[in-house]
């Protein structure tokens, strides 16, 4: 079987999450980066449904009790929140999350196996505000901390690495995290900004959690910096034997919900510095995970460009 360079998991049902008319996590996010990735320039994807995940991969993360009251908490119509308001779950929710989970560990079998280069996961709901206990800021599941410790304990990784460029803090992702040898998150985030966490003083009790954060109004020069000089000497040092990206692309200029002033760009500039941080120790394994992007011309563009390096190979 000729090996993928680019796979791509989605499936209908992440349509089915409904947190309600007016909710910024709507399903129209994933119609546009669906839209965004037709055309030529695409052809060469290579498309897959998204499976639907299981208990033990969830709690490979998440604490059973959560996952059984997140199950039971599910309605018959309507929504029910989770948390103070913005997580709500509709009667399509547990499908939709289970594909997250699902095509979130799909992917690292695929790039460890050897079956595709990367994959980026074309789900919904995001997850990195997930903790292992209890939902947050739309996340139910934190499926990208999933798949870091799918990678992990089914393969045997000594060194897996979540980067996060989404403009919010993954909260979830560092909370899992800080107390694992094995796994490293970094995440460069617009700070003040929901949902408060994300200080460089934050760094875990293994020195496996970094911190990059970024002011209202940063531009692309600024940001690059602070990727370059920061982040990307942290993670070469890590030397990660898989890499996982949390894919948010709400740090555009046109997203409501922040002040990040990023452009399509500066999506395909990060990308590709990731995949040479990947090609040097992790023989280019990638899966990268949709997380944020509220403005459908910043999610759309911002996505195509992520995908667009993701395909160009190194």
């Amino acid at each position: 079987m000729k090996k993928a360079h680019t796979r791509v998991y989605t499936h209908a049902d992440c349509y089915d999450h409904q947190p309600g008319e007016g909710h910024p996590e709507s399903p129209q996010r994933l119609a546009v980066v669906l839209e965004a990735l037709k055309g030529g320039e695409f052809a060469a994807l290579d498309w897959r449904e998204a499976p639907l995940g299981t208990r033990a991969q969830t709690e490979l993360i998440h604490d059973a009790d959560y996952y059984d009251a997140v199950c039971e908490a599910v309605p018959l119509r309507g929504t029910v929140p989770l948390d103070g308001g913005d997580t709500l779950l509709s009667p399509g929710s547990w499908r939709a999350v289970m594909r997250c989970v699902g095509a979130a560990c799909a992917g690292v079998d695929d790039v460890m196996l050897g079956e595709a280069v990367n994959v980026f996961c074309a789900t919904r709901p995001c997850g990195h505000h997930a903790e292992p206990d209890r939902a947050m800021g739309f996340c139910i599941f934190n499926q990208a901390a999933i798949a870091a410790a799918h990678a992990s304990r089914a393969y045997e990784l000594e060194r897996v690495a979540v980067v996060d460029f989404d403009v919010h803090h993954g909260n979830g992702t560092q909370a899992a995290f800080a107390p694992l040898p094995g796994l490293f998150y970094a995440s460069c985030h617009q700070s003040p900004l929901y949902p408060g966490t994300g200080l460089r003083s934050e760094t875990g009790s293994r020195n496996n959690i970094l911190n990059v954060p970024l002011p209202p109004g940063c531009d692309s020069a600024m940001f690059r910096d602070r990727v370059r000089f920061d982040m990307l000497p942290a993670l070469r040092a890590w030397k990660p034997q898989l890499l996982v990206i949390s894919a948010g692309f709400d740090a555009h200029r046109d997203d409501p919900l922040a002040g990040l002033k990023l452009d399509d760009d500066d999506f395909r500039w990060i990308t590709e510095e990731l995949m040479a941080v990947a090609a040097e120790s992790a023989q280019g394994r990638i899966v990268s995970i949709l997380e944020g992007g509220y403005s459908a011309a910043g999610l759309a563009g911002g996505a195509a460009a992520h995908v667009r390096a993701l395909m160009g190979g190194l």
